[in-house]
């Protein structure tokens, strides 16, 4: 099991270090780095060729996951109003799902399979977007109000309020937790069947650890859009509720 968990430290590929500071860089953020790039070059020579009828597969793939996004994280849970919301939700999806896929090329790294990069995306961006949000849009007593539902006795007002802010810290928790254990533990699966083929060193045995790996691969295809799509989805509906005023 050891050697395995190899593949997920993560050690400096180019040494930088600023005032102290470590910003080295490491394969999970060049891995990142080429995701984000890869994910923005596709949007953006989609979008140069728009047209009333598609003209090749590839744009009308890339106009069916617009509109999928708009439909699933914008009209479901926001409604028009939400519709400035897109950018954000939509970039926010097509950085996951990078980031998730390219992991399952040989010689990069699954960024999201890093506690760090998913505790960045959920405490540092969405986190704060939300409440920073709610806060300007219904004020600060307003919006402290709704995390109390409407008329729930004085004396039980505070203990309801210490829940819903206990709440409120879980949901970018779970957010980080969620997308971290599914990505890692998949990846670990992976080289689990990939490792059994090297140590048993077998053609009687390679087969079936072979045929393991190829059908987990076809599930972390699956999954790494399921994960995309979960994180953004509750990221939409986090932001319905601070723009509802949560009660």
């Amino acid at each position: 099991m050891e050697h395995l968990l190899e593949h997920f430290v993560l050690k400096p590929i180019i040494h930088l270090e600023i005032n102290g500071i470590d910003l080295s860089i490491n394969l999970a953020i060049l891995s990142m780095w080429v995701s984000s790039l890869l994910m923005f070059l596709l949007v953006f020579i989609a979008s140069r060729r728009v047209a009333i009828i598609p003209e090749s597969r590839f744009v009308s793939f890339i106009e069916s996951v617009f509109e999928f996004a708009e439909a699933n994280f914008i009209e479901e849970y926001m409604g028009h109003h939400g519709k400035k919301w897109f950018p954000f939700l939509f970039s926010l999806f097509m950085f996951i799902w990078g980031a998730n896929l390219i992991g399952l090329i040989p010689g990069f790294f699954t960024p999201t399979s890093s506690v760090f990069v998913t505790a960045t995306l959920a405490f540092i961006i969405v986190f704060p977007t939300i409440h920073i949000y709610g806060l300007k849009k219904h004020g600060v007593v307003k919006y402290i109000k709704s995390f109390i539902p409407a008329g729930i006795p004085l004396y039980i007002a505070p203990f309801l309020f210490v829940i819903e802010m206990i709440g409120a810290l879980a949901k970018p928790f779970s957010l980080t937790i969620r997308l971290f254990a599914n990505m890692f533990a998949g990846h670990l699966v992976l080289l689990t069947f990939l490792s059994l083929i090297l140590e048993f060193k077998s053609f009687i045995i390679a087969p079936m650890p072979l045929l393991g790996a190829v059908l987990v691969t076809f599930l972390e295809i699956l999954f790494t859009s399921i994960q995309a799509y979960i994180f953004t989805v509750l990221s939409a509906m986090y932001i319905a509720d601070a723009m509802h005023g949560g009660h």
